[in-house]
């Protein structure tokens, strides 16, 4: 029966999405301008990306895609020798960070060619780490881990964050946090320094909210102090969307601070993102949010849990209000609780079950009208309703 309701229905499923058309251009563009050993046209045109802060629809800045792809070779080939955990004595894991040292010892002033280096060292770093408990963690891999860490922190140090307005510079010196730490008041100055000079960047005010929670660098009252403060800081960009961006992730990770949320404040966070960001990219991450992220299975924490419903409930007029096309990747992402460590071994399998998750949550909510016979096509306005 599901099948048959499901055919009855029809959306769009781009292969590949603009967003990741974009995404992956920006990468490439920054990967062929670092294999061809033009660091000073790269950084002048991370520097003039960044200070225009374009980015891409989904609102990823494109410094950031460029500096990612400026680096991909390295981390992507340290990744590779750590992919056991243990690589081989005689594999190459410094040559490639050692060639961006070099790159750095060229360029001492520049504060793009610091970012991309910095990033790389803390890249490896988590290779070498994993997302095991410290405990489980080979005394080797974590020392590597705080070497290449140390390093990071030593390069970003060189950069006054009072004289200098790059974003990158300001998420590298967020990053560290993961693995150095720091005083709550610290970590709160760093992320409202680069939430300031870019408001505008959901990743900031999403990772602050993470580096809150009791498990990372903060408490519960801290994490809702902040979150209210940044929705104040950041009311002529985001409405109260800043609230939901610094709790989108603590809530999904923390019972405790679920079951704490301010639901309404929340829930209108999430219509502002929707009316400041109403691309498809945004859309299909937040209605993936509430019903697959939110929407999983019971926590057994009933304050939580209550929580957790009504923001999953919340998926169905995200949808029939703003969707016109399925971003599979998104929807797979969110039913892993959009796990940044996360390795994806088949892309196509990861995307095949992110697109039944979606199409599963739509023909149940469309059960009524599939029910009856009707077909449901989603348009570039919305979901219509059409009899057979």
């Amino acid at each position: 029966m599901a099948t048959a309701l499901e055919s009855a229905l029809t959306i769009p499923c781009p292969d590949p999405t603009a967003e990741d058309r974009d995404r992956d251009a920006q990468q490439l563009r920054g990967l062929r301008l670092a294999r061809q050993e033009d660091w000073a046209g790269l950084s002048k045109a991370i520097a003039e990306a960044d200070a225009a802060r374009l980015k891409t629809q989904g609102g990823m800045p494109i410094s950031e895609l460029m500096a990612y792809g400026a680096r991909a070779d390295v981390v992507g080939a340290a990744e590779h020798a750590l992919l056991s955990g243990r690589p081989d004595r005689d594999a190459p894991l410094l040559a490639g960070i050692e060639a961006l040292e070099e790159v750095l010892a060229d360029h001492p002033e520049d504060p793009v060619i610091a970012a991309i280096v910095a990033k790389a060292h803390m890249d490896i770093g988590w290779a070498w780490r994993g997302t095991a408990w410290d405990i489980e963690v080979p005394a080797r891999n974590r020392e590597a881990f705080a070497a290449h860490f140390d390093r990071a922190a030593d390069i970003v140090a060189a950069f006054d964050a009072k004289h200098h307005t790059l974003t990158l510079l300001a998420s590298a010196r967020c990053a560290l946090i993961g693995g150095i730490g720091g005083p709550a008041r610290k970590i709160v100055a760093d992320y409202e320094a680069w939430i300031d000079i870019d408001p505008r960047d959901p990743r900031a005010l999403r990772a602050l909210g993470g580096h809150l929670l009791p498990r990372w660098h903060g408490d519960y009252d801290r994490l809702e102090l902040e979150a209210r403060r940044a929705a104040g800081r950041t009311h002529d960009v985001w409405g109260a969307g800043a609230y939901a961006w610094v709790m989108f992730d603590a809530i999904s990770a923390d019972t405790e601070a679920c079951a704490r949320l301010d639901l309404d404040f929340f829930l209108d966070g999430l219509r502002d993102i929707l009316r400041v960001s109403p691309d498809q990219y945004t859309v299909n991450l937040i209605a993936a949010y509430c019903a697959n992220t939110m929407g999983a299975t019971p926590t057994g924490h009933d304050e939580a849990d209550y929580i957790r419903a009504q923001i999953a409930s919340a998926a169905a007029w995200v949808v029939k209000d703003h969707l016109t096309e399925l971003h599979p990747m998104l929807w797979a992402h969110a039913a892993r609780g959009f796990d940044n460590a996360l390795k994806v071994r088949c892309a196509d399998r990861f995307a095949a079950s992110g697109y039944a998750d979606a199409l599963r949550y739509l023909t149940d909510l469309f059960r009524r009208e599939l029910a009856a016979g009707k077909r449901v096509v989603f348009t570039e306005n919305a979901a219509e309703t059409h009899a057979v």
